[in-house]
């Protein structure tokens, strides 16, 4: 996969390849923002990384942790965009117990609806008393 014009790719670049992110520019946002790390330091953009670096994505509620196994900067299929990189059994095991978390709390803030009118007299009266 890696060609000679591969070999000098914009992280960035890497990113939007690799499908981590739909644009190119929500993946320069993501970097600018801090959420992408290049061996446990923020980076830039235009950095260029290269094969065996580790890379820590975060995106929305998850946070993977990638050894980079090949570059290219041409955005391909998903199949052949995972080849680009290796994702470590840390970080998938981490991500399946933060999923299995937020499941089990989404689960148990289940209610019988819409509060009743008595219910929301009561709602109203609590929240006056502890605004003043």
């Amino acid at each position: 996969m890696s060609d000679k014009d591969d070999d000098k790719v914009r992280l960035d670049k890497w990113l939007w390849a690799a499908r981590f992110f739909k644009t190119r520019a929500l993946a320069k946002a993501a970097i600018e923002g801090g959420k992408v790390h290049c061996r446990g330091e923020r980076c830039k953009p235009s950095k260029e990384p290269r094969i065996g670096d580790e890379l820590t994505i975060r995106t929305g509620f998850d946070e993977r942790t990638v050894v980079i196994q090949a570059l290219s900067a041409v955005r391909r299929g998903a199949p052949e965009a995972q080849t680009l990189y290796q994702e470590t059994a840390d970080s998938i095991a981490r991500r399946e117990q933060a999923a299995a978390m937020r499941k089990a709390g989404a689960l148990g803030m289940q209610t019988d609806g819409r509060p009743t009118k008595k219910q929301r007299r009561q709602l109203f009266g609590f929240r006056e008393s502890h605004d003043q």
